[in-house]
């Protein structure tokens, strides 16, 4: 990936906010599972090593389902899932692309995932959260 740099972003009331590496253009996944579905996440999957936590780590609440496998992270204060560690990809992060400051000023692809078909789709994002990903 070209043009990686450190990216701001975080949670409604500014509680939860984080640093992400990324370029300027990227992939997003727009995925029909139940829960981004029902919140209407589209998130990009970036390795663990280009996630760092700034402040809130202590207002985070978490909830997982089905096998656990999934951490979805939310502002305790607002509510919102600006980050979370995806089922597909547990060394990585799947950073809600609307909560990045000025989402709107980026490149983005929207890419549909069909997570309501979980276990036939979850390879092709496993890649996803590898340094070397593009």
């Amino acid at each position: 990936m070209t043009g990686m740099a450190w990216r701001l972003g975080g949670c409604h009331c500014g509680t939860v906010r984080y640093e992400v590496k990324l370029p300027h253009a990227f992939e997003v996944e727009d995925c029909n599972c139940s829960i981004c579905a029902m919140s209407g996440n589209i998130h990009v999957i970036v390795p663990g090593t280009h996630f760092r936590l700034i402040q809130g780590a202590d207002k985070l609440s978490e909830y997982t389902f089905n096998t656990g496998g999934a951490k979805h992270r939310f502002c305790s204060i607002c509510g919102i899932k600006s980050f979370y560690v995806p089922r597909s990809n547990q060394d990585g992060y799947a950073i809600t692309w609307r909560c990045l400051d000025n989402w709107q000023d980026f490149d983005v692809t929207i890419n549909r995932f069909d997570g309501q078909n979980w276990e036939a789709n979850a390879d092709s994002l496993a890649h996803k959260s590898k340094a070397d990903a593009s």
